[in-house]
């Protein structure tokens, strides 16, 4: 489908505006994406954030994308990210092994806290606790099942101070990666990890192009966001031969799915879904699962 008078249509909480050239000017909601998305939004009472860009042709489609949400477990991907980088400069190897441990110091006074298993979508690295384990396999665990204690230790080794940086500096500017997983005192005092869709739309972007690290490493990236294991959004509903590299995540009445979207057709997209306010986890999923369709029949094909 055609764009209407230009590149990049933005939907904000105040209504439909587009940009164009340098302009942007009120217009009524257009015939085609924004108005298919508008209306499933609307129809399902939840608040979200979208944005999606061509990575060919630069062409975006943004709903709500700079409202903020706690990031949940998307913030990741810039902990992935400063990893890959920082062995590209030497500063560690994926064979080097951490000692694996269940306890953390808050950002707010460095007193210890722990992960409760019970919480963490994988179980097998709490029975190494006292072991060690690769950064190999610890970044595997924190993108594909999501674990939060790989995440800890991970982003205890590179410092969530320099994954915020270097996020930024990949055009992510008002991304906040602050702190690890369940520092209970942080989030008590509101310091969390927050994003926006058009942040982690501009992470995923730098990694399918090569741009977040070195070939290689956006490479490595790009298959182990591939093998992720939870499904349920932004892929579910797409057609066979579609391929998604993706990085989930979800709290209590907020899901998010974030990935790179590659069609049967050769097309290439990031597509960003954060959401707010559906309390059912399978509404969640299939809402996100519909807006993916929408973007894929509109754009993708």
């Amino acid at each position: 489908m055609g764009d209407l008078m230009g590149r990049h249509w933005v939907a904000l909480a105040a209504g439909v505006t587009l940009a164009c050239g340098g302009r942007t000017a009120a217009v009524p909601a257009p015939s085609g994406p924004l108005d298919r998305i508008a209306a499933r939004i609307n129809a399902s009472g939840a608040t979200v954030g979208l944005y999606y860009r061509d990575l060919a042709t630069g062409d975006s489609l943004a709903y709500g994308a700079d409202r903020r949400f706690h990031a949940a477990s998307t913030m990741k991907v810039p902990v992935l990210v400063q990893v890959f980088r920082d062995r590209d400069v030497g500063l560690l190897s994926l064979d080097d092994s951490l000692s694996v441990t269940n306890a953390f110091a808050s950002i707010v006074d460095g007193s210890s806290y722990d992960l409760d298993l019970a919480d963490d979508s994988d179980s097998t690295l709490y029975a190494r606790v006292g072991g060690r384990a690769s950064i190999r396999e610890l970044v595997e665990l924190m993108i594909t099942v999501s674990s939060n204690l790989a995440t800890n230790l991970l982003i205890t080794r590179v410092g969530p101070e320099r994954a915020n940086a270097t996020a930024h500096a990949l055009g992510a500017d008002s991304i906040a990666v602050l702190r690890g997983v369940e520092d209970g005192k942080a989030y008590e005092a509101g310091r969390n990890n927050t994003t926006t869709a058009r942040d982690l739309g501009h992470v995923l972007a730098a990694i399918a192009d090569g741009r977040a690290a070195s070939d290689s490493s956006c490479a490595d990236m790009r298959a182990i966001l591939g093998r992720q294991r939870f499904n349920e959004g932004i892929p579910a509903l797409l057609p066979p031969g579609t391929t998604v590299a993706h990085k989930t995540g979800s709290i209590t009445a907020l899901y998010h799915d974030a990935g790179i979207v590659s069609t049967p057709s050769g097309r290439r997209y990031v597509l960003v879904i954060l959401t707010r306010g559906l309390e059912k986890e399978e509404d969640a999923h299939r809402f996100v699962a519909e807006l993916s369709r929408i973007v894929y029949e509109e754009r993708g094909k």
